[in-house]
């Protein structure tokens, strides 16, 4: 296929930016998104210029490193993150648009890559369980209802991409703060530190600069590990409950 790329060039944070277009040919419907870039990027060395800067690591979909807007589109059109986007779902001829996360609490850093830190932040401040756990314990030692593990699983699969801030038409980072507060809180480890945990991470969140959540749901949807809208409706019980006992 032969295609053509936009893609978002800005040389650092306080640089202005612009969409600079780009002819990509000899590109295979089975090479991911991320292998396009490669290319244009080993065209753009060859010929003297500035490769274009992109977040990525394992590029097998489980570390959450890579993250652009594809078309408007969070990790692009399929439900699944930009390194494992393949070509085949586009068209020969197409005009692609790249562009870089877009939410206040992600200032860009150079061209496709932003600052994510922010996501870091609210685990630190309470995303873990402090107890003395001590080495792993037996299978079933500590009995855990079916639907509570599930819960916990289905929320543990985030992988911090935060596509869902960018696709939240507020910059909202509800559906992150949810995933990590309630994966710990629905087990037996975790719930002794709820109270603590979520209110320090929503507080953290708040100073983090995330817009506010209106239930749009465009972050469920934008998810890659599919990370269920109702845990923010969980989140936030959790927290008002909280902030109850902490009066």
């Amino acid at each position: 296929m032969r295609l053509t790329l936009r893609v978002w060039r800005q040389a650092g944070p306080d640089a202005p930016g612009r969409m600079a277009r780009y002819e990509v040919t000899d590109v295979s419907p089975d090479m991911s998104f991320l292998e396009v870039l490669d290319t244009l990027n080993e065209e753009l060395t060859l010929r003297g210029e500035e490769p274009v800067a992109f977040d990525h690591d394992c590029r097998e979909g489980i570390c959450g490193a890579c993250g652009v807007v594809v078309n408007g589109q969070a990790h692009g059109p399929e439900r699944t993150t930009a390194c494992q986007l393949h070509m085949r779902h586009f068209a020969d001829g197409d005009t692609i648009d790249v562009e870089p996360w877009r939410a206040a609490a992600f200032p860009v850093v150079k061209d496709l890559m932003v600052d994510r830190s922010s996501l870091d932040r609210i685990v630190a401040s309470g995303g873990y369980v402090t107890a003395p756990t001590g080495s792993a314990p037996e299978a079933h030692a500590t009995p855990v209802p079916k639907e509570d593990a599930e819960r916990a699983f289905e929320n543990a699969a985030c992988i911090g991409c935060g596509a869902c801030v960018a696709a939240c038409p507020n910059g909202s980072a509800m559906l992150f703060t949810a995933a990590k507060a309630e994966h710990l809180g629905a087990l037996p480890q975790g719930r002794v530190e709820g109270d603590r945990r979520v209110l320090a991470m929503v507080e953290t969140m708040d100073d983090e600069g995330f817009g506010g959540c209106t239930n749009t749901g465009a972050c469920a949807t934008a998810c890659p590990k599919g990370i269920p809208l109702p845990s923010i409706a969980a989140m936030n019980r959790s927290f008002l409950a909280a902030a109850r006992r902490a009066r």
